[in-house]
């Protein structure tokens, strides 16, 4: 089987072992393609990650260290062509794993797939935003043990208590995308500036 390559993407630099608290890192040089079946094409192109459409999906996984928990994650996303989602984050929440979804299920829903079994197109995390494309957006998540909140620019878009909630993954190839990465759906996305911190 195919390895799939090492992307040395974004920005110089990388992941440290120990971050200081606070402290934006960088997360460079160990970003690998996702092998999901039937993907289209990842590319370099300046300082920007480029999932062209597959089908369905096409992805970037990272392969280093990362926090389970009580860390913010921030990136630039753009939908290049397509209507569906273009810069989803699959993350992890402590031993588990979820999905900030962006524009999915025709473009314009936002949410936090799976929460209790269902997809964000079903749960209380389901919000609405109109990308438009060849645009950046500013996106952030925030994850503690007991929330979860994303941001597309200054716009909270998720706010959810998870102590006693079921948190997990959508069954099926989005898996692959753990413990971090970016995935696309049949659609070409684009990623930049992609950065951490711990938060204590």
């Amino acid at each position: 089987m195919r390895r799939p390559s090492l992307l040395g993407l974004i920005v110089a630099g990388g992941l440290a072992a120990q971050s200081e608290v606070g402290a934006w890192q960088a997360l460079a040089g160990e970003w690998r393609e996702t092998p999901f079946p039937r993907k289209g094409t990842v590319k370099q192109e300046g300082g920007e990650i480029v999932l062209t459409a597959g089908a369905p999906l096409t992805g970037v996984t990272w392969g280093g260290a990362f926090p389970k928990m009580n860390y913010e994650i921030r990136f630039e996303g753009m939908r290049r062509a397509g209507g569906d989602f273009f810069a989803s984050l699959t993350f992890r929440v402590g031993e588990s794993f979820a999905t900030l979804v962006t524009g999915g299920w025709g473009g314009d829903i936002v949410g936090v797939s799976s929460i209790d079994g269902w997809d964000a197109s079903d749960n209380e995390t389901r919000n609405y935003f109109t990308f438009e494309t060849g645009k950046w957006y500013a996106l952030r998540l925030e994850v503690t043990p007991g929330r979860i909140r994303a941001w597309i620019g200054e716009e909270r878009v998720v706010d959810l208590a998870i102590q006693g909630r079921a948190i997990g993954l959508r069954r099926g190839d989005i898996e692959l995308s753990s413990p971090l990465g970016f995935a696309s759906y049949n659609t070409t996305g684009a990623v930049r500036e992609v950065a951490y911190r711990v938060l204590r």
